[in-house]
């Protein structure tokens, strides 16, 4: 193998699929295996199954939400206790099952009549560290962010915004405090000061925010 083709290798998204119908399971499948920066790992039925196939770690995992055994957010949460980062893809769309997953932690969320084309950017923009929800469920996001938050603004200095909006864009306290030149410690503190002033703990719940503030726009 040629050191270009060891590179190549390297670069590649790894992927994982938790779906229990089978030939929508098949079908994405299919998608991944044909994108060439792509690769693909663990298909299953189920996370019990997904589980044990020994997924790359760190991987994009594609994950329907009403499957047998541990389903819903509970789901996501045990996906994202595995090391991976979570693209919900369900024919479930609603209020409760959109907030539920991006509550848990998922990175983010897709009905399930979306085209290979935006199932790809969505695991690729995932990849980068960024979230991705798609325009209709975003203004869902934000309507029930709205109902939620209503009264008065939430009053956030301009360094605190600039943090809220990296964290929003996926972005690790380490890498905000590069971007900003400030240190890690420095970046925690601003972090627990949106928090107490936002209430949210969960970096879904402060993303939902940036949203939802302008300082971060969802994906289109």
């Amino acid at each position: 193998m040629s050191p270009q083709t060891v590179e190549l290798e390297t670069d590649r998204i790894h992927v994982g699929v938790i779906e229990d119908h089978p030939l929508y399971r098949a079908a994405v499948a299919r998608v991944l295996e044909e994108a060439a920066d792509i690769e693909l790992g663990g298909v299953a039925d189920s996370v019990a199954r997904f589980a044990v196939c020994g997924q790359h770690p760190g991987s994009v995992v594609v994950l329907d939400l009403k499957l047998r055994g541990v389903a819903d957010a509970a789901a996501v949460l045990e996906v994202n206790g595995m090391g991976h980062k979570v693209l919900v893809v369900s024919a479930h769309a609603g209020k409760n099952e959109v907030l539920g997953a991006m509550g848990a932690g998922a990175h983010g969320y897709l009905s399930k009549d979306v085209d290979g084309d935006e199932l790809l950017r969505a695991i690729r923009t995932i990849a980068a560290g960024n979230t991705y929800v798609s325009p209709t469920l975003a203004s869902m996001v934000l309507d029930a962010s709205h109902d939620r938050n209503a009264g008065p603004p939430i009053e956030l200095s301009e360094r605190e915004k600039q943090v809220l909006a990296l964290v929003a864009s996926g972005e690790r306290d380490v890498d905000i405090a590069e971007n900003l030149g400030i240190s890690v410690r420095t970046v925690r503190s601003y972090l627990d000061r949106i928090r107490d002033k936002t209430g949210e703990r969960r970096r879904a719940g402060l993303t939902k925010i940036a949203i939802k503030a302008g300082l971060v726009q969802p994906a289109s």
